[in-house]
């Protein structure tokens, strides 16, 4: 007779403790935190970095801790990847958040040019990634100049001033209106790139101010210079791309594009021309990076 097995029930399978969070561990994510507070720093071209990335992308307990770590800071995890790094940026509150007023100040005494620099950092968003596609393709790289963003500011400037004549609106309303209106009509009566008696570019000027918000972008890890035409010329990086998209909403950008001084027509961006470019002071050899069909 064969003596058939009495089976039980399986016992259920023993759950893992939980692994407590050492302290090595919070260094490590820490250490992960302060990579991304590099922006030029390139995982790449540093191992620890690299590694740690990998542990992130591997380990979701790392990875929350790292995310809690940025948190704490103030910071906003954009992406964390070989291409951009950990890309972060500054909450409002954090004190790793750099002020538009504050950078103002730092680059003129006048404090009327707050609406300048504002305007120059939106124009070469604007200009870098001008179509969403341009936006969301992770492999998109936007190129721009100094001359050729300041150029495209003076276009949008023209085409605020049609619209605001066409609407019988105040031409000259109070410096602090909200919005691109009041500052198209400062940048426009501003002279393009001034003049020192050893020819060199005015900080207050429209091109000067542009050189200081690309200084500060390429400073930051956003931009990278690639050579000195048209008054410097720069490409984008992938941190930039992911700065933006988080801009990208906001309501003045949208009023700039909606100009339509970049059109979407056939998905080639092209900068239109003006319609009396002689009356536009723009600077010599603007070297705009879209040119019209």
């Amino acid at each position: 007779m064969t003596e058939h097995a009495d089976w039980s029930e399986p016992e259920p399978a023993a759950t893992p403790a939980s692994t407590a969070v050492t302290p090595a561990d919070a260094a490590d994510a820490a250490r992960l935190v302060a990579f991304g507070l590099q922006p030029k720093l390139q995982p790449a071209r540093d191992q620890e970095y690299a590694d740690l990335l990998r542990r992130y992308r591997e380990d979701p307990p790392f990875a929350r801790l790292a995310d809690a770590v940025a948190t704490g800071l103030g910071l906003i995890v954009l992406e964390v990847s070989p291409r951009a790094g950990m890309a972060v940026t500054a909450a409002e509150d954090s004190v790793f958040a750099v002020r538009m007023g504050d950078y103002a100040r730092r680059a003129s005494a006048d404090g009327g040019d707050r609406f300048l620099h504002g305007l120059a950092h939106l124009a070469v968003a604007a200009m870098a990634f001008p179509r969403p596609e341009d936006l969301a393709d992770d492999g998109y790289i936007g190129r721009v100049t100094v001359n050729g963003v300041d150029a495209f500011v003076r276009q949008a400037c023209h085409r605020l001033e049609e619209r605001a004549a066409e609407q019988g609106e105040n031409t000259d309303p109070a410096t602090d209106a909200p919005g691109l209106e009041a500052a198209w009509r400062i940048w426009s009566r501003r002279s393009a790139t001034g003049a020192t008696k050893d020819a060199r570019r005015l900080a207050g000027s429209t091109t000067g101010i542009v050189a200081k918000a690309v200084s500060f972008l390429t400073d930051s890890g956003f931009l990278q210079r690639t050579g000195d035409d048209n008054g410097g010329t720069y490409r984008t990086t992938a941190r930039y791309q992911l700065q933006v998209r988080d801009m990208a909403g906001s309501a003045a950008m949208a009023e700039l594009l909606e100009l339509g001084v970049v059109p979407v027509t056939d998905g080639t961006p092209t900068l239109l021309p003006p319609e009396d470019g002689d009356a536009l002071d723009l600077a010599a050899d603007a070297g705009l990076p879209f040119h019209s069909a």
